[in-house]
């Protein structure tokens, strides 16, 4: 009977295994096929299963967390469902990062309840953290993109915070993201000169050109800003007119903003009324 059950015990274990490893090929087969709204789901779907079953995977909530971001950012037109998605990345994150096995050991050593000393301690956050810290910033960033001058105003500390760690740590990750980040969100807080957006943006552009994300939002959000329609015009034009060819790399990622590049020319009238 003893042989019986210490048998029957390990294909269990393996059969969950193999069931996850399952929902991981699934997921990341359709991540794969992301410039599809239908296939990106799939994703999302298989992913989330699979994030369940380890609910302590750094990695996956990541994952869960960048296609849970290209919905919302290419694909919902629902603004309240849009900014939800934004909103729950930025939690997802935030607990990816702060439950980090690395991060948790650097917390203990220096335990606070208070608000500034964490600030102090993200400023210092181990480099295993970086892609947790990135998305929480930029999903933040975009969550507050729409919201009230005040609640952009009350998360601009944690959010320089977040992505000058970033900056220390390697300030090409994800295509110069952090100066993106930094190129669009300077454009929502008042009392900045717009010089300072530019700035980001121009870094960025000249560190990843082959990123079309990066020249986008800088029509997006600095052109639009600065009133500068002629060059919101030519950019987005120019990323449309881009061969994908040039990145296969990053082919998923610049169709996605070439089609957004083509949405923001349509809502060009609108956008410089």
């Amino acid at each position: 009977m003893f042989l019986v059950f210490k048998c029957t015990s390990k294909p269990q274990k393996s059969t969950i295994n193999q069931n996850i490893e399952f929902l991981l090929d699934q997921g990341m087969l359709y991540w794969e096929q992301r410039t599809d709204s239908i296939k990106l789901e799939k994703a999302r779907h298989f992913i989330e299963l699979a994030q369940k079953n380890r609910p302590n995977d750094f990695q996956l909530k990541i994952l869960l967390t960048k296609i849970n971001y290209t919905k919302a950012l290419f694909f919902e037109k629902d603004l309240d469902k849009k900014s939800h998605l934004f909103f729950k990345n930025s939690k997802i994150c935030q607990n990816a990062v702060l439950s980090h096995k690395d991060f948790v050991l650097f917390y203990n050593s220096n335990k606070t309840n208070d608000y500034s000393q964490m600030i102090n301690l993200l400023s210092e956050a181990p480099k295993s953290v970086l892609p947790g810290l990135f998305w929480w910033a930029t999903n933040l960033g975009h969550y507050l993109n729409e919201k009230p001058v005040l609640e952009r105003l009350k998360y601009r500390e944690l959010l320089e915070v977040l992505m000058h760690r970033i900056i220390s740590l390697d300030p090409s990750f994800y295509h110069s993201g952090p100066y993106r980040f930094f190129g669009s969100f300077y454009t929502r807080i008042p009392g900045i000169e717009l010089s300072k957006s530019k700035f980001y943006f121009d870094q960025a552009i000249n560190t990843n050109p082959e990123f079309l994300g990066n020249s986008v939002h800088m029509a997006e959000f600095y052109y639009q800003k600065s009133g500068n329609r002629e060059q919101f015009n030519k950019t987005l034009i120019a990323v449309i007119k881009s061969d994908l060819n040039d990145a296969p790399e990053l082919m998923n990622e610049n169709f996605l903003y070439q089609k957004r590049a083509r949405l923001l020319l349509d809502q060009e009238t609108s956008l410089f009324e």
